[in-house]
């Protein structure tokens, strides 16, 4: 598999966020990237379902940082939103929006109108597991992929605002996470 180490539309939609990612900005730029090329690695892709990876991977876990919650997923939404309104793209909004919406799902996303919905949950699990549920993303891949992209500190920061969350709210401990 070629691993894909610059990608100029993920490069251009992250800087614009640079300052409001801050000191965590390489870690989850690298996190993105380690899950676009799982992406690509799960799933063909034409020109346009590589520009829907891209862009719902850039926005994924974006609330994060805009708006300083571990329930970011409807934050991370309405940015993925608000881009692609600004680039004309809304007839993409429905299957990017699901993208971000359900890429903490448990269990298989099931429809066939949007099938990058579930390449795009997998390719999130394999890395978010550390590689140790692949989602069908082979050894090789993850091995090579996390050699260009290391961790950078992401999951360590992901633990940490983890566990601040679970401090303030021991009722709603994973408010990301869907059934």
């Amino acid at each position: 598999m070629l691993i894909e180490e610059h990608i100029p539309l993920l490069e251009e939609i992250l800087n614009a966020w640079k300052i409001e990612i801050g000191k965590d900005f390489q870690g989850y730029k690298n996190h993105v990237y380690r899950m676009v090329n799982f992406c690509f690695a799960l799933h063909s892709c034409d020109e346009e379902a590589r520009e829907k990876i891209i862009i719902a991977g850039c926005f994924h876990d974006l609330g994060l940082w805009t708006e300083h919650t571990v329930d970011y997923l409807p934050p991370s939404v309405a940015l993925a939103s608000a881009y692609l309104e600004a680039k004309n793209l809304q007839q993409w909004s429905a299957e990017i929006e699901l993208m971000i919406d359900m890429h903490h799902k448990i269990r298989e996303y099931d429809d066939d109108r949007y099938p990058l919905v579930e390449v795009f949950r997998r390719a999130d699990l394999a890395d978010f597991s550390l590689g140790l549920i692949k989602g069908g993303v082979t050894d090789d891949t993850i091995s090579n992929v996390k050699a260009v992209f290391p961790n950078a500190g992401f999951h360590k920061m992901l633990l940490k605002e983890q566990a601040k969350w679970l401090i303030r709210h021991p009722l709603n401990p994973f408010p990301i996470l869907k059934w």
